[in-house]
């Protein structure tokens, strides 16, 4: 049961990741051609399924990676099996309303939540469980707490309160005056993200302690400077994206230094790391390693985009164009995902390091294929974006809309190449994942004469 139920939540992860990519996909053909499946599936519908299924992906690899790092990695005795088997049960019911929500076009929520908004309290619920049982499990059962602890504790409260705050708008004095509403609804939106993040950083920094069979990476001044800064930026690293919100510049301002100091101790903890291990702590994690190198690398091209648009008067240009999408996409698919791909390669090595060595061939092309495509799937978006700019405020009244789009083409149909690059990529990779990790659940028969 221990090991049972972490890896049904890494399962249901895997292929909430496939279908996220695969709605994805999808949704960049409408770019091009807007009738594509819109008698189906339209626009949307597609763009929250993918929405809330990548969010489901970060949120169910990290809580499934949790549950087996305290049970099987720091044997630990799960405070109750009924509780965890109840927060399982209670997601996948919510998941699968969420997905009979938006097919049914019964929705009603807000951007990320765009689900029927009663669906949260479920959530919530599912939150509070696995609240109580993480803390049960490690209160008083660890002294003096790694990092890691109490990254994870503070993501699973803090998450519980922006979900809460993320429906704010239900309250009359909030929803009543646009700008209490808008800024309310945008400071929730981005310390949820922080709060998934505490989780997912967390997680980083517990898989490079165990690969390098060293947990002072988790106790050092590096690493706690790191978790009061990402607590910093959960706080108030949201104030970045409310340009558009009546207030001091100051508080912008203070909120991208706190976001890109994040960013930049993260790039320095994993370089820390890199330079200290040894060639066969390298070898026996190979995949892990260089997920979490590849998280390096989508660090500083998050960062280099993040600076661009901080500048305020670059922002004024870029703020609701692709190039926002970008920065988005570059954090949740370049940052988070190549973390959470590297926990689910180093849990897999535990258990089937056989598969991965008869599957290297094609884990190493999905990887190549996965970073490139994203490489130049950022970049359409960047340029995509610069040229609805520039069209936005020099060109809107001497060119029509359809042509402007019309000009689009060429970036639009390597974008959408890349997002396939993508999904095939994801799949090389996730296939082997998925297969490991079924097979830990349901252990195919033992031949005929055996025991």
């Amino acid at each position: 049961m221990n090991k049972t139920i972490p890896f049904l939540f890494l399962i249901c992860a895997v292929l909430a990741l496939l279908v996220g990519s695969t709605f994805g996909a999808l949704a960049s053909f409408q770019y091009i051609f807007p009738e594509f499946l819109k008698e189906l599936i339209p626009f949307n519908k597609i763009r929250p399924l993918h929405v809330s299924s990548v969010i489901g992906w970060v949120v169910l690899a990290a809580t499934g990676g949790i549950y087996y790092y305290l049970t099987e990695t720091l044997k630990l005795s799960i405070f109750s099996k009924k509780l965890m088997v109840v927060h399982f049960t209670v997601f996948m019911l919510v998941a699968l309303a969420i997905y009979i929500s938006y097919f049914t076009g019964k929705m009603g929520g807000r951007e990320y939540m765009e689900f029927l908004p009663i669906l949260t309290l479920p959530i919530l619920f599912g939150w509070f469980l696995f609240g109580i049982n993480y803390f049960k499990t490690v209160v008083k059962k660890i002294t003096n707490w790694p990092v890691y602890l109490w990254m994870w504790g503070t993501g699973i409260i803090f998450m519980m309160y922006h979900l809460s705050e993320a429906h704010f708008w239900f309250i009359p004095y909030f929803r009543e005056n646009f700008i209490r509403d808008i800024s309310v609804q945008w400071k929730s939106y981005g310390s949820f993200v922080g709060s998934w993040n505490m989780l997912v950083y967390g997680t980083s920094i517990f898989v490079m302690a165990k690969i390098k069979h060293d947990d002072n990476i988790g106790r050092g001044k590096k690493a706690f400077f790191f978790y009061f800064l990402g607590l910093a930026n959960l706080m108030f690293g949201w104030a970045h994206h409310t340009y558009i919100i009546p207030t001091q510049p100051w508080i912008r301002y203070v909120a991208y230094a706190i976001s890109m100091t994040e960013w930049v101790v993260l790039y320095s903890i994993i370089i820390d790391w890199k330079r200290s291990l040894s060639k066969q702590s390298v070898e026996r994690n190979h995949f892990s390693y260089r997920f979490l190198l590849a998280t390096d690398f989508w660090v500083l091209i998050n960062l280099f985009m993040a600076l661009l648009i901080s500048i305020p008067y670059l922002n004024f240009f870029t703020h609701g164009t692709h190039i926002t999408v970008a920065h988005s996409m570059g954090t949740t698919v370049g940052i988070n995902t190549t973390i959470l791909l590297s926990s689910l390669f180093f849990i897999l090595n535990q258990h089937q390091s056989k598969l991965i060595n008869k599957t290297v061939k094609s884990i190493n092309v999905g990887y190549w294929l996965f970073n490139v495509s994203l490489f130049i799937f950022l970049t359409t978006l960047m340029l995509a974006g610069a040229k609805r700019s520039s069209w936005m405020y020099n060109e809107m009244s001497a060119t029509p809309f359809s042509s402007f789009h019309e000009s689009l083409f060429p970036i639009i149909t390597t974008f959408i190449i890349a997002g396939l690059g993508i999904l095939v990529g994801l799949l090389l990779v996730c296939l082997p994942l998925l297969k490991g990790f079924i097979v830990e659940v349901c252990p195919p028969n033992p031949p005929e004469g055996r025991a």
